[in-house]
This record gives C-alpha cells, structure tokens and sequence, in this order.
C-alpha cells in the first residue's frame, strides 16, 4: 500500500497533514500506523510532483498548517491506480511458509507437527479476535471491512496448515497430528 495514493485519496477538499493522518487512521483502523512525519514528507513528494498544491494556511490555535489540494494531474494519478488491477504475487514468501519449511526439515518430525499445532492455534486464536469486531456494535465501517479481509487470509492459512499436518500424516503414519 502507498501512503501517497491514500493521502491523494482523502484529499476531497483543502485539508492540512493534521487532517489527513486522522482521517488515515479513521479509514485504515488495522493498516501499518502512518505517523505524522511521513505525512508531511508525502505531502511535500506529492506537491513536488504536482498531484497536490497549496491551497492556503491557518492557525487554529496553534502552528500554521498548510492546507493541501488534489490537482487535475492528482486526480488522474489516482483514478490510474485504482483502476490498475493489483497482479497476485508472482513469488510465495510469506513468513509463515518459510517457518514451515524449516520446521519440516528437521529429522525430529513429532517438533514440526508441534510447531504446526501451535501456529494453527494461533491463527484460530486471531480468527476469533477478529469476528469479535465485526460483531462489535461499535466497529466501524472501516474496522468490519479490515477484519473481513484478515480473516479471510487467516483461513486460507489455516487450510493450508491443516492440509499440510495431513501431509505430514501421510508421510509419518505413527506420528499424532
């Protein structure tokens, strides 16, 4: 995810950095935090770049704030990159897979199916975090919208990691998976 495309995103109308990095954490509840440096510096790339300009400053009881405006040129960079379909991920490199792997190396086989034990717990354990908030009468929009999308990754691996405990049981008739 780019922070820029988000900031050119919530730029409808003038708004300063203060603004646009809560609305960032209103509307992106469970992303990677985006602290309020790296909105200034994407602000400061994305008016170099002439996708935003300065539409003014105010001093409501504190600093000055520049406020900040999408371009014409903002607003076809965005349109452009919503509209470009993200290719899946040509190559599998997830942490959870690498860990796997290693753990399958090991002669000590009853060690791998206790790792995957464990991590298949783990996972149910977040499952169950997340359906927490989507059934929170207080979750927002953005928090229900988040959890939808973790929860659908956390069960396709927990499929995987029962598939492959499976595996490990065909491979190993005497060992408990």
């Amino acid at each position: 995810m780019s922070a820029s495309y988000v900031l050119l995103g919530l730029l409808g109308g003038a708004r300063h950095g203060y603004d646009l990095k809560h609305a960032y954490d209103r509307t992106l509840p469970k992303a990677k935090p985006l602290g309020f440096g790296q909105v200034y510096a994407t602000l400061g790339r994305l008016e170099r770049d002439g996708l935003v300009t300065q539409a003014g400053q105010d001093r409501a009881g504190g600093p000055d704030r520049t406020a900040f405006v999408i371009t014409d040129a903002g607003r076809e960079e965005l349109e452009r990159w919503v509209a470009t379909v993200e290719p899946p991920a040509p190559h599998v490199g997830a942490a959870l897979l690498t860990k796997v792997m290693v753990a399958l190396m090991w002669p000590d086989t009853q060690r791998a199916v206790a790792y995957l034990a464990a991590q298949r717990k783990a996972h149910a354990d977040r499952l169950r975090e997340l359906t927490a908030v989507k059934t929170d009468p207080g979750a927002g929009f953005g928090d229900v919208i988040a959890a939808d999308y973790a929860i659908a990754h956390l069960d396709a691996d927990l499929v995987w990691l029962r598939t492959t405990l499976a595996r490990v049981a065909e491979m190993h008739p005497g060992v408990p998976t």
